[in-house]
């Protein structure tokens, strides 16, 4: 019976076929993998690059692409029978000798290249790698019918040129030294390429290499195992080697901090990293998202990686408010009661004076006193207020203490909290130290033995300090993932101010945007450091996308009524592409333009996802539009502090917007389209 892996090639290739082609193929691997008579045999390549690669007929004039090795098969792609034997014959693979990853290599394409590169190092006596001898690239892993290639570059542009054809495990650690770095600096990118300790690479074991390799195969050992990874999505199976690494990590002994840029994976980290935990079985596992709605997406997702029924039952996925809710309704033996938006506005229009307007006194409120738990006017005139920069004398805060009590009280009377307030009442509620709650005897609690906490960038400290108190300090205890450039609201918050020290991961590949999809939003956000988790600053400094892809379409309308046939043109037009609609989503700053938007596609026979920018927090798509780009709606007016109140208020509103459509934009895999009409939002790059 063969060993068999697949690649994640094999299964999007395989998911493209013909219904019926589709289905004869999957038939004719499952009888392959269980040794049927009828099953496909192998077919050795004529004038091929690598003798262990062979072909396997499928279906109907379509057959994979397969590397041999004793009674280990990997299938690489399923391909039209021409395009499969020239796949065959072009591609050669290879182990890498210093990590033990599986590459794949365009041998045809490279071999293109020779004369180009060699033409031009006949004009020059200058070579890129020259600062490094062969050894020292061998020792970094790089492939040695490679070095011949590296020797005729001149320019940094002659090494990116070759980006598209060479393993990331190749081009990461050489385009470190192609820019100017050592070779500890390659060594730093090529750790970032294995998912596990290599111990001693043998390049010559086909299985082992791919064992190494989770994002480029799984191996299926039996029927249910193939089914499995044939039909569930990719991220359900394959990870990229340092989301793997971070999510099935055997065990940390403090709380970890993943950043990334958009892309990188986080929430498929998150979930892993519960799933890993649920398996392991140490204790209870809450993994914690930015809304009810992100949670019920995520659990249906956690569903599909976890199929074993008890220890899916070990999770439970949720968002920090409900937790304080439930806190506190079952310590005090009813559900509190939650003030609405409009009546909360009201009480701070009660409480507002000439001098502080009702944002600054909200703002002041949650940014200053319930982000620092003060409790007396003392505790209040002795705090820093980080990020607020009008100066307050000690009259003044008086005067804010005053009418921040006068909405409490009120509050108070009518026996209705705000989100916020619950959460600090049920920090205090669990107390300083969980370690005696995780038995039976600690009724009305909610104890974990770990958490995990998606997008964790828009958390308010009352509720860090919540979750700080759901779980005991032990190994394992908190697993976080955000992105300080994807805030939606003004926390800013370093977690170690909030009892939490992680150790910091940092993701710089996004897998899911093209590099024009990319550089487009950076633009569009602002290159800038972005502050919060960490101490300091973060910048997006080194973040790239791997793939290219088609610029995103910004187009300007005359009117709204023609920007929304605009986008039923460009929807019906995706749909008629074959992508699904499940793949496709609308996305506009107002619920006004939500609404017009869903109603027209509704009316022209379309139903895919339309929501604010604010509901594409933590998805994903294939294709997006986001409509209504124009200014005097990007930036919402509604949602900026005016200059003269505080100055600094108003940048941080105007860069959470920017935030907002950033975020929008970049839940876009494959095709953007941004339109507007009138005068488009001075967000927009030029």
């Amino acid at each position: 019976m063969p060993r068999l892996a697949i690649s994640p090639e094999f299964t999007r290739e395989l998911g493209s076929l013909a219904r019926p082609v589709r289905r004869d193929a999957v038939v004719a691997v499952r009888r392959f993998l269980g040794n049927s008579p009828s099953a496909p045999h192998p077919e050795r390549v004529r004038n091929g690059r690598d003798h262990r690669v062979t072909t396997l007929r499928l279906a109907d004039r379509h057959r994979a692409v397969a590397l041999r090795q004793g009674d280990t098969y990997w299938l690489v792609t399923v391909l039209p029978d021409a395009a499969a034997w020239s796949y065959a014959q072009r591609h050669r693979f290879g182990v890498n000798p210093a990590i033990g990853v599986i590459e794949t290599w365009d041998a045809e394409a490279l071999e293109r290249v020779e004369p180009a590169l060699r033409r031009s190092a006949q004009r020059s006596e200058q070579r890129l790698f020259a600062r490094f001898c062969d050894t020292d690239l061998l020792e970094i892993g790089v492939d040695g019918e490679l070095l011949p290639l590296l020797r005729l570059m001149t320019a940094e542009s002659h090494f990116e040129v070759l980006e598209p054809l060479l393993p990331e495990s190749q081009f990461a650690p050489l385009a470190a030294l192609a820019h100017g770095g050592t070779l500890a600096d390659a060594w730093r990118e090529l750790d970032a390429c294995r998912s596990s300790e290599p111990g001693v690479v043998d390049t010559g074991d086909l299985a082992a290499a791919l064992r190494r390799s989770p994002h480029l195969a799984a191996f299926a050992s039996d029927l249910d195992e193939l089914d499995r990874i044939m039909t569930l999505p990719h991220w359900c199976t394959f990870l990229q080697p340092p989301q793997h690494t971070y999510a099935n990590w055997a065990g940390y002994d403090e709380p970890v901090l993943v950043t990334g840029g958009a892309g990188t994976g986080k929430t498929l980290i998150a979930l892993h990293r519960a799933a890993h935990l649920a398996r392991a079985g140490a204790g209870p596992v809450m993994l914690v998202t930015f809304s009810q709605g992100l949670a019920t997406e995520l659990s249906s997702r956690l569903d599909l990686i976890i199929d074993d029924e008890v220890v899916r039952k070990r999770v439970e996925v949720g968002n920090v408010d409900r937790l304080a809710h439930r806190i506190v309704t079952e310590a005090e033996g009813r559900p509190p009661a939650v003030v609405g938006a409009d009546d909360l506005a009201g009480l701070w229009e009660e409480a507002a004076s000439g001098r502080f307007g009702t944002a600054f006194l909200l703002r002041e409120w949650e940014q200053v006193i319930l982000a620092q738990n003060l409790r007396t006017l003392e505790e209040y005139q002795s705090a820093g207020r980080p990020g607020r920069s009008v100066e307050l004398e000690p009259q003044s805060r008086a005067e804010v203490w005053e009418a921040v009590g006068h909405v409490v009280d009120r509050l108070r009377e009518s026996g209705r909290r705000t989100l916020l307030q619950l959460a600090s009442e049920a920090a205090a509620l669990l107390g300083e130290s969980t370690g005696d709650l995780l038995g039976e005897e600690a009724p009305g609690r909610e104890p974990y033995r770990h958490i995990v906490v998606d997008e964790a960038q828009d958390l308010h400290p009352a509720q860090w300090r919540l979750l700080r108190a759901a779980v005991p300090v032990a190994p394992d205890d908190l697993f976080i993932v955000g992105d300080p450039h994807q805030r939606m609201f003004d926390t800013r918050i370093a977690l170690a101010n909030v009892g939490i020290p992680a150790r910091r991961f940092h993701l710089k590949i996004s897998y899911r945007l093209s590099r024009e999809i990319l550089s487009w939003g950076v633009r569009l956000r602002g290159g800038g450091p972005a502050d919060g988790l960490v101490e300091g600053i973060a910048d997006l400094y080194g973040f790239r996308a791997v793939r290219n892809g088609a610029r995103p379409t910004v187009l300007e309308y005359v009117s709204p009524e023609a920007e929304t046939a605009g986008l039923i043109a460009h929807v019906s037009e995706w749909m008629e592409e074959g992508v699904p609609t499940q793949d496709i989503a609308v996305a506009a700053r107002t619920a006004e333009l939500v609404k017009a938007a869903r109603t027209a596609l509704r009316d022209a026979g379309i139903t895919v996802k339309v929501t604010v920018l604010h509901g594409m927090k933590g998805l994903e798509f294939r294709r997006v539009a986001v409509i209504g780009v124009a200014d005097g709606i990007v930036p919402a007016p509604d949602a900026l502090t005016p200059a003269s109140e505080d100055p600094t208020a108003r940048a941080h509103d105007l860069q959470r917007e920017r935030g907002l459509l950033y975020v929008a934009c970049t839940r876009a895999g494959e095709l953007l389209y941004v339109s507007y009409s009138g005068r488009a939002s001075p967000f927009l790059p030029g």
